[in-house]
Formats: C-alpha cells, structure tokens, sequence
C-alpha cells in the first residue's frame, strides 16, 4: 500500500470517528497498520487538511466542490491562460527548429 493511501484511509478513519486529524495520529493509525511513513509526509498530509471537512468534502461531490473550485480558480485563469499560451508558442519554436535541422518526428 502506497504512503498516499495509507495516509487518506487513516485520515478518513479519523473523520469518521470525528477525531482531529493530526501527525501523530495518522502515524499511529499507520504504524498500527504495519505500513512506515515518514513523519514528514503525516505532517504535510496533517497540514493539508486542518481547514478541510473531509465529511463534507465526500459528501458534497457533486453538489458544489467543482463550481467552488472553478469560482476560486477565475480570478488566476487569464495569467495562466496566458502563461500556457507562451508555453505552447515557445513549444512549437522548438518544435520547428528540430524540424529545420532535420530531427523531424517522421524522418
């Protein structure tokens, strides 16, 4: 089982029984689980979701996590649209000099 998984199942564990999330519980339910997981990793996970309502997140799936996170993401969209709108331009000059030095895809 990946530390991923171990970490997102223990932390469900804990929502369920309505119990803080934090480091040391997460390693505990791990460790009980006989899967190792640096305590970085239960720290960064811990800290992901102290502002999160895992209960709400899982039940509200459909209801309004997607437009909630288009609706934070509008404000950043145009710099980004931008930015990846520089990123293919500078991809498709690279993509053409390799083709005048003759390092085409089909040659």
């Amino acid at each position: 089982m990946s530390v991923e998984s171990s970490l997102s199942y223990a932390a469900l564990i804990l929502a369920d029984s309505e119990i803080e999330i934090s480091s040391e519980k997460l390693l505990a339910l791990t460790t009980a689980a006989k899967v190792p997981v640096d305590k970085i990793w239960a720290d960064l996970y811990a800290k992901a979701l102290e502002t999160q309502d895992i209960k709400e997140l899982l039940t509200n799936i459909s209801a309004g996590g997607a437009s909630a996170g288009v609706a934070a993401a509008a404000p950043g969209a145009a710099a980004s649209t931008e930015e990846a709108a520089e990123e293919e331009k500078e991809e498709e000059a690279k993509e053409e000099s390799d083709d005048d030095m003759g390092f085409g895809l089909f040659d």
